[in-house]
């Protein structure tokens, strides 16, 4: 069985033929108390009657009990004779259930660490986190726009050719043909002033295929030029023939008027692209 010290609240588990059917009185170990402690018999009393079983049928009565030990109060024996047990060996007590369970108080939690204001909100319209740029992607990026815009220059100038505010020198002619001979001899150049005040310019000469294949003949520009080797004056002047056989020749016979007065000599060619 196990009792309790009044005094100490310790509490002892003890044979129960330590403590009778009668009782005895028996002494706290750990503060020296006295107090009588009851005995089986009372406590069966006490307790709540278990149901009752079946009536068994008449037996023979049993023996009477020995007579008790006396009740005179002696202390508990040494702790090899004692039958109580030390206050570790207690099991817990048994939990009552008719209380509520303690509840565990709650911590507060710390509060947030006071961060100064420097006009920043994490929950201002723009993201908290922006991405990382990617150095090799913007280098490739510029890089693919260079390309087409250089492709797009090179097209445009291919077909339109310079514009003339640019300021580099331009070929007034274009390379020589292939098997194409162009021959516009000076003694041929007619420059002279008409009766009624007008500037007059003719020219004539030939184009000659000396190859042994069939070319294209391309247009021929006639250049006008003042002393000072400047361009006054030029026209564009289409062959009679847009091919040549091998060996075939023609003619060309070309004036104009109304040329410039500053004017002083020609230039023949094959006209530029």
């Amino acid at each position: 069985m196990i009792i309790a010290c009044p005094a100490c609240s310790t509490r002892y588990v003890v044979p129960d033929s330590a403590i009778g059917v009668d009782g005895r009185t028996v002494r706290c170990a750990k503060c020296r108390h006295s107090w009588f402690q009851e005995g089986t018999g009372a406590e069966i009393g006490e307790g709540i009657p278990p149901p009752a079983a079946p009536v068994p049928p008449p037996a023979a009565p049993p023996a009477p009990p020995s007579p008790p030990p006396s009740p005179a109060e002696e202390p508990l024996p040494e702790p090899q004779d004692e039958p109580d047990v030390t206050e570790a060996a207690v099991p817990p007590p048994a939990p009552d259930f008719d209380q509520p369970p303690p509840v565990a108080e709650a911590i507060p939690a710390p509060p947030p660490p006071v961060e100064p204001d420097d006009g920043y909100s994490p929950f201002a319209a723009e993201p908290p986190f922006r991405p990382r740029r990617n150095p090799l992607k913007i280098w490739t990026a510029a890089a693919a726009v260079f390309a087409v815009l250089a492709l797009g220059t090179i097209a445009a100038v291919s077909y339109w050719g310079l514009p003339d505010w640019v300021p580099v020198s331009r070929p007034t002619f274009a390379v020589e043909q292939p098997d194409l001979v162009l021959e516009f001899p000076p003694e041929q150049q007619d420059r002279r002033t008409l009766p009624n005040g007008t500037e007059f310019f003719g020219a004539s000469g030939t184009i000659t295929n000396v190859g042994r294949e069939t070319r294209a003949v391309p247009s021929i520009l006639i250049v006008m030029r003042d002393a000072r080797d400047r361009i006054v004056y030029s026209w564009e002047v289409a062959p009679p023939k847009a091919q040549l056989a091998p060996g075939e020749s023609v003619t060309i016979n070309e004036a104009v008027t109304d040329v410039p007065k500053s004017a002083k000599f020609a230039e023949i060619g094959w006209k530029p692209d």
